[in-house]
């Protein structure tokens, strides 16, 4: 790859491998103009950093990136829209909420699936674990019905594919406007039952939310809902995976994992330095900002490259080895607002939902190392990372010891 152009982030090239791009890109090209998508791309660490943290770079660029396909979120908001409406949301990700209402519901879903397969000796931990785990669990949490499942995904699907349609496919823009359609249609009148007949979900909760008088109208609800249905499925659906597939690429941190499950919080937090489910995030600035050795200006978009910045060697030590023991990667601030990893952004839009994924992931490997002894790749697998805005491996072949053969 010449050193004289900048890597094309739409080129097959760079899906093919995107680390050997992002390199040329923090080492050359800092901060590019890329012409296709009209943006100004950041790749090391300390910018990226700064997009997320600075409130200058606002996240005006969802209004036409995420509005027509959620309605309007909370990640559009700022000032007090923005905390009052995170007040109403947060408490159910949080606490003892999380822990005594949904972390039975978490762990309830892991044992089914897994029981699915724990008796066959071999499984694909993509399609019958990682893809179906966290939708059904967000699914159980707002207490919708669960042979919904086919459909969800395919929803969360469209969106995400909307949401990264860098190259304007209009096919892909066309199937995420009608998944914003039928998603509509299907939750408004359970919202409006749920307010006349609420119950213990999630959905009932947000339908009573309300802070210094202030609630949620039915709208606002199922933005909220969509958005979770695609960041709390696509997000974690990639990282479980991720993860068991870098422990498995590295038998002794795997051993070390199954030994002392407290690992299993600094093995995520690796996993989303290394190997992050979402490889961009784009924000707006309010003004021109000099940064990276040039200016961007005002209402510009900017595609914050979180896969390249996870891995800048300005800011991690051996930043292409994945060890779950580096002493650069805080595990106890991994999930808050003091990260200092990228992968649930950083600022006043951290995500919500990261202590969610952190239950949902743990209690996940747990479960799958108690119930498969002898966990290894499958003879031959070569699973596949695929995808630009969101990157995930297409399948994940394993084999184990059985419970049969065991019994």
């Amino acid at each position: 790859m010449s050193r004289a152009v900048p890597p094309d982030i739409l080129s097959p090239e760079f899906h093919a491998d995107p680390h050997r791009a992002y390199r040329v890109l923090r080492d050359d090209f800092p901060l590019i103009h890329h012409e296709a998508t009209d943006s100004y791309v950041l790749s090391r660490y300390e910018d990226v950093e700064r997009a997320f943290k600075d409130p200058v770079f606002t996240t005006d660029n969802y209004d036409w990136q995420l509005e027509p396909v959620h309605g309007r979120t909370i990640l559009q908001m700022s000032g007090r829209e923005h905390a009052v409406r995170r007040a109403l949301v947060a408490p159910a990700f949080r606490g003892r909420t999380l822990e005594t209402a949904f972390l039975p519901v978490i762990e309830r879903n892991a044992r089914e699936l897994i029981d699915a397969f724990r008796d066959t000796g071999s499984a694909d931990l993509v399609a019958q674990f990682a893809t179906r785990f966290p939708i059904n669990v967000i699914v159980d949490m707002l207490g919708l019905d669960r042979a919904d499942h086919d459909r969800f995904h395919r929803w969360y699907t469209a969106i995400v594919g909307f949401l990264g349609n860098l190259a304007q496919d209009p096919d892909v823009a066309a199937a995420g406007l009608r998944t914003r359609d039928e998603f509509a249609a299907y939750l408004l009148p359970v919202i409006r039952d749920r307010r006349e007949n609420p119950g213990d979900d999630l959905l009932s909760t947000l339908c009573a939310a309300e802070i210094d008088g202030a609630r949620m109208s039915d709208e606002d609800i199922k933005a909220f809902c969509s958005l979770l249905l695609t960041a709390g499925g696509e997000t974690t659906d990639k990282a479980l995976s991720a993860l068991m597939y870098n422990l498995l690429c590295h038998p002794e941190q795997l051993a070390a994992v199954r030994a002392d499950r407290s690992l299993i919080a600094p093995a995520f937090a690796e996993t989303l330095r290394y190997t992050p489910p979402v490889h961009m995030i784009m924000r707006q600035p309010s003004e021109d900002v000099d940064i990276a050795g040039g200016t961007i200006p005002a209402g510009a978009t900017v595609t914050c490259l979180i896969g390249a910045a996870g891995r800048d060697e300005r800011r991690y030590a051996h930043p292409g080895t994945f060890d779950i023991h580096r002493t650069d990667l805080a595990a106890t601030t991994a999930f808050s607002a003091a990260a200092d990893h990228l992968s649930f952004a950083l600022g006043r839009h951290f995500c919500v939902g990261a202590l969610l994924a952190k239950a949902e992931v743990e209690t996940g490997v747990n479960l799958l190392l108690d119930a498969l002894p002898g966990l290894a790749l499958a003879r031959g697998a070569a699973p596949r990372e695929e995808g630009i805005f969101t990157r995930g491996l297409d399948t994940l072949p394993v084999r184990f010891t059985s419970a049969r053969t065991r019994g």
